[in-house]
């Protein structure tokens, strides 16, 4: 990777790209930092210490702080991702969506243009929720329908305007310019995570325990992380022949190829569909002032639904929602892997153009064998992001730690952006070699 980075700054083309991308970021940083007008500064302080906090955690690390500080770019780009998923899941549904996504470029073009709509509109509908309901709480110093207005206006904007940032950077910069700028939110995150590890392990010890300390907590964070590439990185090579035909006085066909199915194959979506799952009862009592109260029954059950009770060797009885968060990570899997891999398609495809799986006869029969390829990797990607996202639960629950936003989550995404950016700018760097030769 950063010998791959230190190639891309030796050319030109690649280097003005770069230093779009790290300007924008900057600008993303500076917005941050920029409160909207009106709302209590220590408000938020006071939330995120309550154990309501502990829903948005996830939402706040996604925001690179800007929620926690209730920035004009608190909503960052989860209007985005949100409709770009409910577009792509329309798209199955609605035949002219499908249709438009099959239609080469200028379909493509339509489809995003629909996916900025949406944005606004989930955004405008978000920050309208989120003023109102945090505005009840105390959040505004005066709670009147101007401030709820100019709240709702500035969230809007401020979702709208990454978006825009993010485009920039997908055409003038490096990567997806969506997922760099997740990327760098989460990032951005880690000084807080390494001072809350500090003061929880460290603080007030020898320096000979303190370097103990931190050499095991550098074993595991590594250890998770190699783990975590070798998940993303790892997939299924199924061999595909295809026949050999005589056109004319030439021979045509006959090579073999390959088709990669990665063993994660949803990636992260499954972890973000749970989480948000089931976080959704905790964020919807928080906006209506509800402190969890476990002396309750319904208290009992959010408690159990937050990963902040999970764990602790002093509730163990409130670690049953594991199981819920996993069953709901593994149906997750399945109906995202559904919906972005269509076994039949490929396998009429196939079929149409002559090619075959050695051993396996075209049509019914070759769907079949990749559909119970993808139920064996479905499974094994599952648990795989299962042990991912449980292990720092699992550590957090141990040693009492709330505030860390470096989950498992966090780390499959960063794992994912960087390695998807390391491949784009590799393969510029191959197109500008290629130019330079022709």
């Amino acid at each position: 990777m950063f010998k791959t980075l230190q190639n891309a700054l030796k050319m030109k083309e690649l280097r003005g790209r770069l230093i779009f991308t790290f300007l924008m970021l900057l600008v993303i940083r500076f917005g941050s930092q920029l409160p909207v007008p009106g709302v209590d500064p220590d408000y938020f302080a006071d939330f995120f210490n309550g154990s309501n906090g502990d829903a948005f955690n996830l939402f706040n690390a996604m925001t690179g702080g800007s929620f926690e500080n209730f920035s004009i770019l608190a909503l960052s780009i989860s209007p985005y991702i949100t409709s770009s998923i409910i577009i792509q899941l329309l798209t199955i549904a609605i035949p002219k969506l499908e249709e438009l996504q099959q239609d080469g470029q200028e379909g493509r073009k339509k489809i995003a243009e629909i996916t900025r709509y949406v944005t606004v509109g989930l955004a405008l509908i978000q920050s309208t929720a989120m003023s109102i309901g945090f505005g009840r709480s105390g959040m505004f110093e005066h709670y009147t329908w101007y401030n709820v207005v100019v709240c709702v206006i500035t969230l809007t904007a401020g979702s709208a305007f990454l978006m825009w940032v993010g485009e920039r950077i997908t055409e003038k910069g490096v990567g997806n310019g969506i997922s760099v700028v997740l990327l760098y939110n989460i990032i951005s995150r880690l000084p807080d995570d390494a001072i809350t590890i500090y003061e929880t392990f460290m603080s007030g010890r020898s320096i000979a325990v303190q370097i103990l300390i931190a050499v095991f907590v550098i074993a595991i964070l590594l250890a998770i992380l190699g783990f975590t590439v070798l998940l993303n990185a790892a997939e299924r090579r199924i061999p595909v022949q295809y026949a050999q035909k005589v056109q004319g006085r030439r021979s045509v066909g006959g090579r073999s190829t390959y088709i990669p199915v990665k063993v994660n194959t949803a990636n992260v979506m499954p972890v973000i569909f749970a989480s948000s799952l089931m976080s959704m009862p905790q964020i919807i009592g928080s906006f209506f002032g509800y402190q969890i109260d476990v002396t309750t029954i319904g208290g009992k059950i959010m408690a159990m639904l937050s990963s902040n009770y999970w764990f602790r060797p002093s509730l163990p009885f409130y670690s049953i929602g594991v199981v819920v968060y996993v069953a709901l990570l593994i149906v997750f899997a399945y109906f995202y892997t559904s919906i972005s891999f269509n076994p039949l398609e490929i396998a009429d495809n196939m079929k149409k153009s002559g090619g075959f799986i050695p051993g396996v006869r075209p049509g019914k029969p070759t769907s079949d064998f990749l559909n119970n390829m993808l139920n064996h990797l479905i499974i094994i990607g599952a648990v795989g992001l299962t042990i991912i996202a449980l292990l720092p639960i699992i550590l957090s629950g141990i040693f009492n730690i709330t505030r860390l936003s470096f989950m498992g989550t966090s780390l499959i995404i960063i794992v994912s952006v960087v390695l998807e950016t390391a491949k784009s700018i590799e393969s510029k760097m191959v197109a500008r070699e290629y130019e330079s030769i022709f």
